[in-house]
């Protein structure tokens, strides 16, 4: 999470001394507490405090390379006055923070639903999938005639209605067909009524 952050600026840890602009800053305005002295376009750096000549540049918490010129605070941060710290006898090692372990958990037992296809659901309903939007509310009928004339069997009924697969084309439609294939099979669904129109170009043969 980035520590400081407003809709001109974002800096990402404390130690940072650049912010980088979310958008194009104007010479003379104030940003990350300091006075720009310069325009800064939309995703550069700029000093948020004094870095002197040969000074680490620090951004997301690590240094980033070195000034090669004094910097002022609010002044643009980019190649004219910052230098690579790498050459051809560094020696890069990469050395984070250790974050502290999260503590154990009790082991808890749940129920689940295992499906003929070795997937495991944790609820067990009735769904109706419209191969396309026309068929909408004759799903939600059946859904509510069901409802009427049956006690709701396990964790209940419902319908999947969408505005799509009717006049579709390209990968436009098979989005939608993998979808759908998505929900069809999915293991929360103990049994699944796939219902279609008739002239629509998602077929349920397809």
């Amino acid at each position: 999470m980035a520590e400081k952050q407003d809709e001109k600026f974002i800096r990402i840890a404390e130690a940072d001394n650049v912010a980088v602009a979310l958008s194009d800053l104007k010479r003379g305005g104030i940003a990350g507490g300091a006075v720009l002295r310069a325009d800064i376009p939309k995703g550069h750096k700029f000093a948020v405090r004094e870095i002197e000549n040969g000074g680490k540049v620090v951004k997301y918490g690590a240094p980033i390379g070195s000034a090669s010129a004094p910097v002022a605070a609010g002044e643009w941060v980019h190649t004219h006055n910052l230098k690579t710290d790498l050459n051809e006898k560094s020696e890069y090692r990469y050395s984070p923070a250790a974050v502290p372990s999260l503590p154990a958990t009790e082991r808890r037992r749940m129920n689940l639903y295992k499906r003929e296809n070795g997937a495991f659901g944790v609820r067990n309903e009735l769904w109706v999938v419209p191969t396309v939007g026309c068929v909408n509310a004759e799903a939600r009928a059946i859904v509510k005639r069901f409802l009427a004339e049956n006690d709701a069997p396990a964790d209940g009924v419902f319908a999947f209605g969408h505005p799509y697969g009717c006049s579709q084309t390209g990968c436009d439609h098979e989005r939608t067909r993998q979808i759908l294939r998505g929900v069809v099979l999915h293991p929360n669904a103990g049994g699944v009524l796939v219902l279609g129109l008739g002239c629509e170009n998602n077929q349920l043969s397809a």
